[in-house]
């Protein structure tokens, strides 16, 4: 079985889901998810790549207060989502969320699971790309295995 450690910041869509399960064509997959949302460290980066990608409304939004009293509670049930989508597609599938530091915890994760990969999916973070501070390149940097970088598809 091939494991795949899989970094998410949003809930996985249908599309996404069907993306990541038929990579390895009809190889089983077991996937250990590791979901961190956007949080407000990341408020100016999120509104400069909203403005580079022409989405005008979401870079005025993002100074707006979350209605979500409990921002864990929210990654807690779109980790849960996301991870029943991924056993609905035929996929073993367990995850966590991850409040600070997440190259630390997935290079902890991978090293535990004996990944044979890591699959960055998120939406694109045109300012981070651009300096190389995303994900996919830093964890290129601290993990033993290959790394993918996918974007997320919106709902």
């Amino acid at each position: 079985m091939f494991t795949t450690v899989l970094m998410i910041e949003k809930p996985l869509v249908s599309d996404d889901v069907e993306l990541v399960t038929t990579l390895h064509g009809d190889e089983p997959v077991s996937f250990v998810v590791l979901m961190q949302p956007r949080g407000d460290q990341d408020r100016l980066l999120r509104a400069l790549d909203d403005v580079a990608l022409g989405e005008f409304d979401e870079a005025v939004r993002e100074g707006t207060e979350s209605d979500e009293p409990e921002p864990k509670g929210l990654a807690v049930r779109a980790l849960d989502r996301s991870l029943a989508m991924l056993r609905e597609a035929g996929s073993e599938a367990e995850g966590e969320v991850i409040e600070d530091h997440p190259l630390d915890v997935l290079t902890t994760v991978v090293d535990r699971v004996e990944a044979d990969e890591v699959i960055v999916l998120t939406a694109p973070h045109l300012v981070e790309e651009f300096f190389h501070r995303d994900w996919a390149t830093r964890a290129r940097h601290k993990v033993g295995v290959p790394v993918l970088k996918l974007f997320s598809h919106a709902e």
